[in-house]
């Protein structure tokens, strides 16, 4: 019998070529997508995607999604309690396993393993420990096209947000830069590949510089929230806006 599990979906690469490779598991059943959105600007966590593309994806994938809202900067206890009571429904439903795109942060492994064992869950990596740069061929190689949608200031600068993920940009990057932004340097927005039964029609809109303000109490989430993500909040991202 295969093990129904749901898919961490954040819209970007490593979430495709998870999905990708999990869908050609027989062990595995995919019942839904599940994305983190804040709740103020309906937008995907960090990534900055508008709802309204997430929803393209999940058409085209022909799996059904569902939006976790979450407020705007939430702390761990706030965003934790949403998803456990997110993770509760789809174990009623007899949903026993959770997908992620990770690929060789321990700590947020262990960490996502600790609070699904409290609920029941077990987690799923399809990606864990391969080399980023063996991974960023195979998905080129595929052909799944994504489009960097924000940038951490601290690695890269503005020149990089907006730009599709060739070879060129990998020849580009700094020697610091994961070439999968494992560490958070980058995100991005998967629009075509073969999990797509047609691609995402989407418009480059402007380019504007946010910066986020590090909580004086309490630790924020967003570490949680996206899968490739460390970030503190005092520093700033470049984000491209897709309409």
């Amino acid at each position: 019998m295969k093990k129904k599990a749901l898919f961490n979906w954040s819209s970007g690469k490593d979430s495709a070529l998870a999905l990708y490779k999990i869908l050609q598991n027989p062990d595995f059943e995919i019942s839904c997508l599940l994305t983190s959105v804040n709740q103020q600007f309906q937008r995907v966590s960090m990534h900055g995607i508008r709802v309204e593309l997430l929803q393209q994806q999940a058409e085209s994938i022909g799996l059904p999604i569902e939006i976790m809202e979450i407020p705007e900067m939430p702390t761990m206890e706030v965003y934790e309690q949403v998803m456990q009571q997110t993770l509760t429904k789809h174990k009623e439903q007899g949903v026993t396993h959770s997908v992620f795109g990770d690929i060789f942060l321990e700590d947020l492994r262990k960490y996502r393993e600790d609070k699904l064992e409290s609920i029941g869950f077990e987690g799923v990596f399809p990606l864990w420990k391969i080399p980023t740069k063996d991974l960023i061929q195979e998905f080129i190689n595929l052909g799944f096209k994504t489009i960097v949608v924000c940038v951490n200031e601290r690695f890269l600068d503005k020149s990089f947000v907006g730009r599709v993920i060739d070879q060129d940009f990998i020849n580009d990057l700094p020697e610091n830069v994961d070439v999968c932004g494992e560490n958070g340097e980058f995100h991005t927005f998967t629009f075509d590949g073969p999990i797509f039964t047609k691609p995402i029609t989407f418009e480059i809109g402007e380019i504007v510089y946010r910066k986020y303000e590090k909580p004086e109490k309490e630790e924020s989430s967003d570490t949680a929230c996206d899968t490739n993500t460390s970030d503190a909040f005092d520093y700033g991202f470049w984000y491209c806006d897709l309409i």
